[in-house]
């Protein structure tokens, strides 16, 4: 029965009446057959890559605080200047930490001087000397058949493995060696503890410029996952609309078609929630065991935080029927068919400028903040350079309309492509969105971490040319010696080996004191520039290298020939001295040091026959400075091996003309890993979003063929009709990245320079990925092309 005249229906039966409609929705989406679960795969899957890489976004808090926690209970610092007593809790422990090509290999020497002493994280017992207890990682590396040089490097058996509880990921390189006789000023890397453990400090000042950086990879990284998801909910729009109006022609109002169509979005947004959560929970076991640009974590580090996690999944329905209700008021669905065919009104350009200039107009009272006056707004910086990003997806219609409709001639794929392109310009800017998005913050992160990079940058004064590898002992060794094993190693040019010591103008207590360099004449002429050289020879430096009172007067003037001087002198309240009387000889020479000297500070230069016999005890080795052969193949690893050998606490490193920022460089990393997943997604979605158009237009492909249109002219007008809007957004996005990169080079106060080169890198990375998503639909096109696809029950 038809309600009373004048009786208004209960608003309980009201919203009855929405929720039947939401409900008869999804029922479509679920029932609508062959046709029904294709759209609701396609969506399901499109849905799902997003909210896949959302959830390990949401984890991302998770992995820095267990990785942070793990480091911190393993903590040993070497360095201490408060050292415990011995007791029954106490250990010595050394450092040990090695490289094997690029990985770096973490190693401790652990020696337990008591029953209760404790036990480094995630391991049972202490090993033995000769045993160690090593990472799974390092386990299976060290039984691989090409790590013969590393299993000689660390000779020790293996006695167990340590556990996640000590271990920051599933590919850490790391191991604890037993030890004996490890003494406490024998080296700066040997240290008493009674725990493991990092002592409670004071937070660190963060960089502003950092945290903004930051703040800016986080915006870049997720706005494209949600603009793919907004993109995802609406496959299969066309037929849909179809379908709305056959509705419409049986009694449906506009307002319950909408309502259809927002319940069979809402259907495909929760089942691509739990596709979305499939992916990530197989992705979560996947990254537990890989690794990728040297950073690994454990799968229970990937455990997403609730409230965020509760935010995805009540953000990605609610916002495909937001999207769905948005895209439905720009169609008119009537019984008789959609009035979406029909000529369209152009789009008007005034409102989506609107974005773009919220954008710049919040990050502009930031421009020339810089480092020094104090963090960036990070609601304002979010807000900034989440609009700038949208602002694409709002310009891109109307750039991609105002293109298309001023195309005409050309050969027929050409016609056909544009004329496709101009009756649905806004389904192949959607298509395109993503990437354009994607392709902008890329630009602009590219722009800021190039532009700021000499801030955390600072050059290290070696010369790679000169020197590749230096190797600086834990303690005494003997010069000779350690010069002719390493002359000896297989891949090493050349050897330079240097030594020091100590004199003085008294036995005891000198008023005056300085250092000495003791090498061959081959070595002291890395140091200065000497006329002539023979074994006994002495030499003093006019200049002092590593002063900033470079003149070298007063130390002339302590060394004149004849005077007696002390070797190794004694200190009241230190261990004593060899005190080693040495005569300085009348040939002594005066000569100037090299700018380049691989040796500051010292400059009384002195070959070893120049002096007794009884001074060798007091003269221990500096380092050795090596020179490589680079065609031999593993020639750093040799060099390491025979440095192990002479001296387990022994550090190698090689020489590098810069050093980066540590945190700059975290950043940076963490930037190319979640670029990585973002471009993963970008591909997966385009090939998903590419299938859904070509399912759409599967009829007219078949009647085209059908009516003789060849395969090759229809190929290449999908092919125009990816690669104009493509273009089109690819132009828009580096416009948009330029701008977005020279506002945040303004805000950290940094010259605003263009590296075109690495532009068109990011503009060709985001055409690549196009280029390879066109290319793995071809197979499904070439099916479609078929006049049996006409059939039809």
């Amino acid at each position: 029965m038809s309600p009373r005249r004048g009786h208004r229906p209960r608003e309980g039966s009201r919203e009855w009446g929405r929720s039947r409609d939401l409900a008869l929705g999804a029922r479509f989406a679920v029932t609508g057959g062959r046709e029904g679960w294709v759209r609701m795969t396609l969506t399901a899957v499109g849905v799902g890559l997003g909210v896949a890489l959302l959830l390990l976004c949401t984890a991302m808090p998770n992995v820095f605080a267990s990785r942070s926690e793990v480091e911190d209970a393993r903590y040993a610092n070497l360095y201490s200047q408060t050292v415990p007593p011995k007791a029954d809790n106490t250990l010595l422990i050394a450092g040990a930490d090695t490289t094997w090509h690029d990985d770096d290999i973490q190693g401790r020497f652990i020696e337990p001087e008591g029953r209760r002493a404790p036990l480094p994280p995630g391991v049972d017992h202490f090993p033995g000397k000769g045993r160690m207890v090593v990472s799974p990682a390092l386990k299976n590396l060290l039984d691989s058949d090409d790590a013969k040089l590393l299993r000689e490097r660390l000779p020790y058996k293996v006695t167990g493995t340590i556990g996640a509880s000590g271990l920051v990921g599933s590919h850490e390189l790391f191991y604890y060696a037993g030890a004996s006789g490890l003494k406490l000023g024998d080296s700066s890397l040997v240290t008493r503890l009674a725990e493991f453990g990092k002592p409670d400090a004071p937070p660190e000042q963060t960089d502003p410029v950092l945290l903004l950086m930051v703040l800016v990879v986080f915006v870049v990284l997720l706005t494209p996952v949600a603009v793919f998801i907004a993109a995802a909910v609406r496959f299969g729009g066309e037929r849909r609309d179809r379908r709305l109006a056959a509705l419409r022609l049986v009694g449906s109002d506009r307002g319950m078609t909408r309502r259809i169509a927002a319940g069979e979005a809402l259907a495909g947004a929760l089942l691509g929630l739990a596709v979305g959560t499939g992916f990530f929970l197989l992705g979560r076991q996947k990254l537990g065991t890989g690794e990728l640009l040297g950073v690994s974590v454990w799968p229970s580090y990937l455990d997403p935080t609730p409230t965020l996690a509760a935010m995805v999944a009540v953000a990605v329905p609610v916002a495909a029927v937001l999207v769905t209700l948005l895209a439905m008021r720009g169609v008119v669905v009537e019984p008789l068919g959609v009035v979406r065919a029909a000529k369209q009104s152009r789009r008007r350009l005034w409102w989506r400028l609107l974005p773009t200039l919220a954008g710049l107009g919040m990050l502009y009272p930031m421009i020339g903040q810089g480092h020094e006056n104090g963090d960036f707004n990070q609601y304002l910086v979010i807000g900034g350079v989440l609009m700038l990003l949208i602002g694409i997806t709002a310009l891109l219609p109307w750039v991609v309309e105002t293109v298309v409709v001023r195309l005409g001639k050309g050969p027929l794929s050409w016609q056909l492509a544009v004329r496709r392109l101009q009756l649905s310009s806004g389904t192949a800017a959607r298509m395109v969105n993503g990437i354009a998005v994607a392709v902008a913050g890329a630009i602009a992160l590219q722009m800021l971490f190039t532009g700021t990079q000499s801030q955390y940058t600072e050059s290290t004064g070696m010369d790679p040319g000169r020197v590749q590898m230096q190797v600086e002992f834990s303690g005494p060794k003997p010069l000779s010696g350690v010069e002719r094993e390493f002359t000896g190693t297989k891949g090493v040019r050349a050897a330079v080996a240097l030594a020091r010591s100590e004199y003085g103008d008294s036995r005891r207590n000198p008023e005056n004191t300085n250092g000495l360099t003791v090498a061959n004449c081959a070595a002291l002429r890395e140091l200065a520039t000497l006329p002539s050289c023979e074994d006994g020879d002495v030499f003093i430096t006019r200049t002092r290298s590593g002063y900033e009172d470079t003149d070298n007067a007063s130390e002339i003037a302590l060394v004149k020939p004849g005077r007696q001087l002390y070797i190794d002198p004694s200190y009241d309240g230190d261990e004593r001295g060899l005190e080693v009387p040495w005569t300085v000889p009348a040939n002594i020479r005066e000569v100037d040091a090299r700018k380049d000297s691989l040796q500051e500070y010292t400059s009384l230069l002195v070959t070893p026959a120049a002096l007794p016999s009884k001074a060798a005890p007091a003269v221990f080795s500096d380092g050795v400075y090596l020179r490589l052969d680079p065609s031999v193949p593993n020639s750093r690893e040799y060099v390491r091996n025979v440095a192990a050998r002479i001296d387990p606490l022994a550090q190698t490193f090689g020489w590098s003309a810069s050093q980066e920022d540590v945190k700059y460089t975290s950043i940076r990393t963490g930037l190319f890993i979640g670029s990585a997943f973002v471009l993963a997604l970008i591909g997966a979605s385009l090939l998903v979003s590419q299938l859904e158009q070509l399912r759409e237009r599967k009829r007219l492909l078949s009647a085209l063929v059908a009516f003789g249109t060849r395969r090759h002219t229809l190929s290449l007008s999908v092919l125009w009709q990816t690669a104009l809007p493509v273009g089109l957004g690819l132009v828009l996005a580096t416009t948009v990245g330029v701008t977005l990169g020279a506002v945040l080079l303004k805000m950290t106060r940094t010259p605003v320079t263009m590296d075109w080169a690495s532009v068109l890198t990011m503009t060709g990375v985001g055409a690549a990925v196009v280029g390879m998503v066109t290319l793995l639909s071809l197979p499904p096109l070439l099916r479609m092309m078929r006049p049996a696809g006409l059939r039809t029950e």
